[in-house]
């Protein structure tokens, strides 16, 4: 097998899956930091590099290509590829993959906290204890909805949104709605789910989640329209990407208080200090952890590895986006 000269963004998880490059002969820098390179010092290490391992903050597009024209292979430590600019790789001929399937059942579990902690209020109820302003039981304190006999709508079914759907609807409960561009005959026959459209999901579910990659099409597709079609005391709950919805618009609405909220992504990463979001008791905010369960994201590293190395021998990468 050729060596390869690799670079690994940020220190993973699990260090026994960059020990794996190493052991296979290939000259492997690590960026020894958990936080993402900024574009310059991205750069800098990527320049005589021929693969890297990257990480879904660091964006590989033209101008970083450009700067880089070793690069001929990445592996992205994430599902989403909306930081790679895939037009752009393609044309140059760089092969791309990504880690589905392996974290589809650690963000299914995240989502549906996030839709208990919206829908049963439980993040005021943490902060109503802590601040002492909990003066005793009673019967209308932080009243919520009733997940049992609601309506639950996914918007997308792949992996993620299947896992969340058999959550929801055998574990709760609850009816299901999807939105998907195909129907999903196994999923209907299994859960009982009903194929709809976007407008029919919105006006009929108590809980909609999300679970769509970021595309030009997907990109503010929960907008002021859509959110005002949502019924009052419905619950968002965002595990995709950030933009999927107008976080503007989102604001506006749990200013209203029609809706609530549960995100684990943002329009921009961090969410900078201050921010409207965080002052709205009805929005339940996690730092995009929803993958962070620890076996999950060594497997992830693993798989991202075994693209890597893969990709370093002339081999078809097991979870390939795109091609050379």
């Amino acid at each position: 097998m050729p060596v390869a000269r690799l670079l690994v963004t940020a220190r993973l998880s699990d260090p026994a899956a960059v020990e794996r490059l190493r052991d296979a002969g290939h000259d492997v820098v690590v960026r020894d930091e958990v936080r993402p390179a900024d574009a310059d010092e991205l750069r800098r290490l990527a320049a005589d590099r021929d693969g890297l391992l990257c990480l879904p903050a660091d964006r590989i597009d033209a101008e970083f290509l450009d700067a880089c024209p070793s690069v001929r292979f990445v592996a992205n430590h994430a599902v989403g590829t909306d930081n790679i600019d895939l037009a752009a790789t393609a044309a140059r001929g760089v092969a791309v993959t990504n880690t589905p399937g392996v974290l589809d059942e650690a963000v299914a579990d995240h989502c549906v906290g996030l839709v208990l902690a919206a829908a049963r209020r439980i993040a005021e109820g943490d902060r109503l204890v802590r601040d002492g302003g909990w003066t005793g039981f009673s019967t209308d304190l932080l009243l919520g909805l009733d997940l049992a006999g609601a309506t639950a709508g996914l918007v997308g079914v792949g992996g993620v949104g299947g896992a969340v759907a058999t959550r929801l609807v055998e574990g709760f409960g609850m009816r299901g709605l999807y939105v998907a561009r195909r129907p999903h005959p196994e999923l209907e026959e299994r859960l009982g789910i009903v194929r709809a459209t976007l407008d029919a999901l919105l006006g009929e579910a108590d809980v909609v989640t999300l679970h769509v990659p970021l595309t030009p099409e997907t990109r503010g597709m929960i907008g002021a329209g859509e959110l005002a079609r949502m019924r009052p005391g419905a619950v968002l709950v965002n595990v995709s990407r950030g933009p999927v919805v107008d976080q503007d618009a989102l604001v506006e609405a749990l200013r209203e208080g029609r809706i609530s909220a549960g995100l684990d992504v943002f329009a921009d990463e961090p969410l900078p200090a201050g921010h409207p979001l965080t002052s709205l008791p009805n929005a339940v905010l996690t730092p995009h952890i929803a993958s962070a369960g620890r076996l999950t994201r060594s497997r992830m590293a693993h798989l991202a590895v075994d693209n890597l190395l893969a990709m370093a021998d002339g081999r078809t990468p097991p979870t390939p986006v795109s091609g050379p």
